[in-house]
């Protein structure tokens, strides 16, 4: 690739393509970028509207000619404009102009790094949202050795019921990492040669019997037809083998890994029931670091329970087995508690306490994640309506899913039944992850405004898992941006990590947002949050989710005065 001293194309190479708009300046920072991976070509490998772009545009000087047609180019290609700015005051005009990111005078390399990462990973969340990477469902006819990869709805469903036979899942090892360094074109490309070789053994194997379809993601489906278990075996051992030769990924030999899990099918099961079972095979052949493994017994258990908790989360609303704990957030400066996360605990007969995550992934699955959302909040907020006295002036967060938002009528019923439970709107704090707003930006910040002007207050959550754009925060009425818990562990990692971390803070600073930090365990990190300008946190370095009881005896000890840890407290 050809590459010139002053303008270009920026590609890093971990990262979606990105150009710069006009001429780049001779400033040593900009010429660093090369150092940390990025390289400057004069124009894009792969033009075109579906192409990933970050655009780094220099606006230190004034805007360059053909500013006020890349905003909206940008927008409809899912792309990010990072903008160098003269200063702070440039910021308005900025995003006039469509920026997404923004980097301001005096800044480091490092800044400049931090804001193109950020930019790209805004780029592959649109991406995402997009569909462009969402997986199409493909089958190849593997007794035709020139066949094109193509859809064929309902071909794995017809070969399960043509009689008894198996399932295979094929995992992938050391995908992510290729992807993450070669780009999305040439994973995309991996993937189709990965199907094809996979083909081509079941092909070998089964003498043309088997079918070989894309599921989601980086996971193939085989159904090898009728075969007994050492057929199977044997073709699943050819499988692996046969992807753990090198593969090429433009000039280089790259390697992957492959495993395999394996299910045996019964009369009546659904493609979606054998794929469940075959999830946990492949799951345990990963946890267990073999290249394959048949479903067990114990395995299917652990399926059978997946299953049974689906049936188990109907009774339990009305059993009265969801509670809510509370877990404390912490003023970084003062070291006071001046609100809590109200989280949902679901106390079940037989499997003990199950947390959040469990409960309500179980209530995705089974259609009920309304119903539950509902519960948890009515829940949280008739418990924080009677909270003892010393917990009065305490905020309450209560987490909005992307489903109840997209429910018709929801900022009235959810305000009512707030009402009902008679906890004020003005001690409320909203809180909803970035990517249950993506889908309809403007009707989301139409939502959001309106729950701001009922009087409730809005944070953004897990702010680093999603688009992560300035501009996207921008579009948005917020008070908070909570960091998510990786992010904010991060920052005692790598300095480029901090670099990340620190980028985010001040970008939510430029926007007058509180921060708040999740997943806060360790002193080092408290400090390093507190320097880099955080506002709030909360984690296990305070408390775990508590009880109101406990929560009431922990408010009070901290009460009272405590000594600074290198100007934050716990």
């Amino acid at each position: 690739m050809r590459e010139k001293e002053k303008s270009g194309e920026v590609e890093r190479a971990a990262n979606p393509v990105g150009f710069a708009l006009a001429p780049l300046p001779d400033d040593p920072r900009v010429a660093a970028l090369r150092q940390l991976g990025w390289r400057v070509a004069t124009e894009p490998e792969e033009p075109g509207a579906d192409t990933s772009r970050v655009v780094l545009v220099d606006l230190r000087r004034g805007p360059p000619v053909g500013l006020a047609a890349m905003g909206p180019a940008i927008a409809t290609m899912r792309g990010a404009l990072v903008a160098l700015l003269p200063d702070q005051t440039a910021f308005e005009a900025a995003f006039e102009a469509g920026a997404t990111h923004v980097v301001a005078e005096p800044f480091t390399v490092e800044l400049l790094d931090a804001a193109l990462l950020l930019a790209a990973r805004h780029v592959e969340r649109l991406a995402l949202a997009g569909g462009r990477r969402r997986a199409e469902r493909t089958v190849i006819a593997p007794n035709d050795p020139g066949s094109e990869i193509r859809s064929v709805a309902g071909s794995v469903q017809e070969q399960l019921l043509a009689g008894p036979t198996a399932l295979m899942l094929v995992g992938l090892k050391r995908f992510d990492a290729i992807n993450a360094a070669f780009g999305r074109v040439t994973g995309d490309a991996l993937l189709v040669a990965v199907e094809r070789r996979i083909a081509a053994a079941a092909r070998e194997v089964s003498a043309g019997t088997a079918i070989v379809a894309r599921s989601d993601g980086t996971d193939f489906i085989v159904v090898p037809g009728q075969m007994g278990i050492t057929g199977r075996l044997a073709l699943a051992d050819r499988i692996v083998t046969q992807i753990e030769r090198p593969f090429m990924a433009g000039d280089h030999f790259v390697a992957l890994g492959a495993c395999v899990g394996i299910v045996d099918t019964r009369t009546g099961d659904r493609e979606s029931d054998v794929l469940r079972r075959a999830q946990v095979a492949l799951a345990a052949a990963r946890d267990d670091d073999v290249p394959v493994r048949v479903l067990s017994e114990k395995d299917e258990g652990t399926a059978l329970f997946d299953a049974g908790l689906e049936t188990d989360l109907r009774r339990a609303l009305h059993n009265d087995e969801i509670d809510i704990l509370f877990q404390p957030q912490v003023s970084v400066t003062t070291g006071r508690i001046i609100g809590v996360e109200a989280l949902a605990r679901w106390r079940h007969p037989q499997h003990g306490e199950l947390g959040a995550e469990t409960l309500f992934s179980v209530a995705k699955r089974s259609d009920y994640l309304t119903a539950l959302s509902t519960h948890v909040q009515r829940r949280a907020a008739t418990r924080a309506a009677a909270w003892p006295i010393v917990l009065e002036k305490l905020r309450l967060s209560v987490n909005v899913t992307a489903e109840d938002i997209g429910r018709p009528g929801f900022v009235e019923t959810f305000l009512a039944m707030i009402d009902e439970t008679g906890f004020p709107r003005a001690r409320l704090t909203v809180e909803i992850t970035e990517n249950g707003l993506i889908e309809d930006l403007n009707a989301a910040a139409t939502l959001l405004a309106t729950l701001r002007a009922e009087g409730c207050r809005v944070a953004i959550d897990d702010f680093g898992t999603g688009y992560s754009s300035l501009a996207y925060l921008k579009a948005l009425p917020l008070d908070y941006l909570k960091i998510d818990k990786h992010l904010a562990q991060d920052i005692a990692g790598t300095p480029r990590d901090r670099i990340v971390v620190r980028g985010v803070i001040n970008m939510a600073r430029s926007l007058g947002l509180a921060v708040i930090a999740e997943g806060v365990e360790t002193e080092e990190q408290l400090t390093l949050l507190a320097q880099e300008g955080c506002n709030y946190y909360q984690g296990f370095l305070c408390a775990a989710p508590l009880t109101v009881e406990a929560l009431a005896e922990l408010v009070t000890q901290r009460s009272l005065p405590a000594p600074s840890i290198s100007g934050a407290r716990r």
